[in-house]
């Protein structure tokens, strides 16, 4: 078979395998759907609308301009699945090698350290267990006001080591800590 015939026969073939990946500018974002479904940029400006695939117990919602990368399966790009969505604006930076890190676009982050857990947030966090919570460690510090049953401002006072109690009441963390 001449050259020439050759890629005449396989043209088609290899256009449909170069069109299988591309890589995406997300538009918009559908979260109300069972798998998320992405509007996104491609080649040349084309709309590609297609369903996003995250993995099982991990989900986010991109902002629009986040890039990602679509996969057409028999590189027909009518229906292209998103596996992968980034953020270079965000994402952070540096981790060491093995560490892994959950973070948003405001500066919230779950860092698995080589040093230990971190949590970083602005704002407040709540925990809701219906069947109890637990701390083990051989050292517990609490900075700031704690409040123990009850909301804040209410309860009585719980004496710190070394706290001096006066008559039953402690008097240098009275308003620091209580207890219902």
């Amino acid at each position: 078979m001449r050259r020439a015939d050759w890629m005449r026969l396989s043209g088609p073939l290899m256009t449909r395998i170069q069109m299988m990946v591309a890589r995406v500018t997300v538009t918009r974002v559908d979260d109300g759907t069972g798998l998320q479904t992405v509007q996104a940029e491609g080649l040349a400006d084309e709309v590609l609308e297609g369903e996003r695939f995250q993995n099982y117990g991990f989900t986010s919602r991109p902002h629009p301009g986040a890039e990602g990368v679509a996969m057409f399966p028999g590189g027909l790009r009518s229906h292209p699945l998103i596996i992968a969505v980034d953020n270079r604006e965000y994402r952070t930076r540096e981790l060491k090698e093995g560490e892994v890190e959950i973070y948003d676009d405001q500066g919230q982050s779950v860092l698995l350290s080589r040093d230990g857990i971190r949590i970083v947030t602005a704002k407040s966090i709540q925990i809701e267990a219906a069947q109890g919570f637990k701390v083990t460690a051989p050292d517990i510090e609490l900075i700031g006001n704690v409040v123990v049953g009850g909301a804040a401002g209410e309860g009585k006072a719980i004496a710190r080591h070394d706290d001096p109690v006066t008559a039953g009441k402690v008097v240098a963390t009275a308003t620091k800590a209580r207890a219902k």
